[in-house]
């Protein structure tokens, strides 16, 4: 199983929603920590990788041993800035 590490911005964004995207999220980052699954894909333009739950997207980096959450947020246009 990887660590999963939130940013101090990351762990503001995550305070501020709702607790059942909360829910989704840490379910899905874990299940992604410790099975590799989930809907993840590689950004194209930058490092990192985001993980789809719903209308929201993880942005996080990752290493063998680690997942690093960047950005929390809701799916829009500047999401991905």
């Amino acid at each position: 199983m990887k660590t999963i590490i939130f940013s101090a911005s990351a762990s503001k964004q995550f305070d501020r929603l709702p607790m059942d995207a909360q829910d989704r999220i840490l379910a899905a980052l874990t299940l992604y920590a410790t099975q590799g699954q989930g809907d993840v894909k590689a950004l194209s333009g930058r490092t990192g990788c985001r993980l789809r739950v719903g209308q929201y997207r993880v942005i996080f980096d990752e290493d063998r041993t680690t997942i690093v959450t960047v950005k929390i947020s809701r799916r829009t246009t500047t999401t991905y800035r």
